[in-house]
């Protein structure tokens, strides 16, 4: 085990663990969920043929009987149809609240195994075994699971924390360099508000984080891991803290609903985002001058993509205005300090033109 920690949550804990095989899953299963006796991982063709083979042994050495389903890859399987077959798929199996639903993949996996687990009986046990390294970071630890709408990303879901998350980081050797990306923007974020040494590390070891230096990706897993969890026991539903953690996303998700999901990856539309926000962070005297610009050098350096020639600024702020996070016409808005210092304010929603007009490139309509 290269590290371990646990997170509280309002009905329990639940233990994260950073592994280099997938050969002790199976025991950690049964120990997160004592009187299971079965197990179903929900996977997409493209992981199950990498890594369903080692899971399914580890489970069946720990005396769990393994079923699978599969769901289509990709963002665009977030939808309710999918979600309502996977729901079908898993009373069709027989499963009892004692069934653990294993998410074996990056976030979509995750987000829709724990969805359909969050609903099924009223809940069954999940257990999250990412194998990307935005999920690994960030989307299986905290409990938020749900599916898109075509009015946003994320707009239908529950909380549902797991019983377990198991992440081998061997599986990080597989990703192509863009699904690598959007787990390094999700780790520069947590940097960004809660460390600001590993912010500094990160601009210090670029060729390092580039091509995924196993070393690296440990030491990054652990602690960014760690950042998040410790806002998410502190604030489990998002009513305080947790909010920060939404640092890039009023921005980034409205990239992704006007580039249509799937036209870039979820954390490459955070990092665009996260620029956008300290910009204008840095315009009204909120964050320092000059971290827009060397946040930006550094998701430079990384071979971020730009935002798309021609989007839309109209269809940004309607995407913008449909953001699940408004309450009373303002939206939470994460203001950086200094790096690994942050609060969090909030921006009423007539400011969105402006805080979309500070999007590197965007042209107006």
């Amino acid at each position: 085990m290269i590290g371990s920690f646990e997170v509280t949550h309002a009905t329990g804990r639940y233990a994260v663990r950073v592994e280099q095989a997938y050969t002790d899953l199976g025991a950690a299963a049964r120990a997160a969920v004592p009187q299971a006796r079965r197990a179903v991982v929900v996977s997409n063709p493209h992981v199950a043929h990498l890594y369903l083979g080692p899971v399914s042994e580890s489970l069946r050495a720990a005396g769990l009987a393994v079923e699978t389903l599969l769901v289509p890859d990709g963002e665009g399987a977030k939808i309710t149809a999918v979600w309502s077959w996977l729901l079908d798929g898993l009373l069709r199996l027989g499963v009892d609240r004692s069934t653990p639903v294993l998410a074996l993949g990056g976030g979509v996996v995750g987000d829709l195994a724990g969805f359909a687990a969050a609903t099924a009986l009223r809940g069954l046990p999940l257990i999250q075994v990412p194998t990307t390294l935005l999920a690994m970071v960030d989307s299986a630890v905290g409990g938020k699971t749900g599916i898109n709408s075509p009015r946003g990303k994320n707009l239908i879901g529950a909380f549902h924390a797991p019983a377990l998350v198991f992440a081998n980081v061997s599986a990080l050797s597989t990703l192509p360099a863009a699904e690598l990306r959007g787990g390094l923007a999700e780790a520069i974020k947590h940097a960004l508000l809660f460390d600001g040494a590993l912010f500094e590390a990160c601009e210090a070891e670029v060729a390092s984080l580039r091509r995924g230096d196993p070393a690296w990706m440990q030491r990054l897993v652990l602690r960014s891991a760690a950042l998040k969890a410790a806002v998410v026991a502190e604030d489990e539903r998002e009513h305080g803290a947790r909010a920060l953690l939404n640092f890039g996303h009023t921005v980034g998700h409205a990239i992704e609903a006007a580039v249509g999901y799937g036209g870039l990856r979820h954390g490459e539309c955070v990092a665009i985002g996260m620029v956008a926000e300290l910009r204008f962070a840095e315009a009204r005297g909120l964050s320092p001058a000059g971290l827009a610009t060397r946040l930006a050098a550094l998701l430079a350096a990384l071979e971020f993509p730009a935002l798309p020639v021609g989007l839309s600024a109209a269809a940004l702020l309607a995407a913008g205005r449909a953001d699940k996070k408004r309450q009373g016409g303002s939206l939470p808005f994460a203001v950086i300090d200094v790096p690994g210092q942050s609060r969090l304010a909030s921006i009423s929603e007539d400011s969105l033109p402006d805080l979309l007009a500070s999007l590197p490139g965007l042209l107006e309509d």
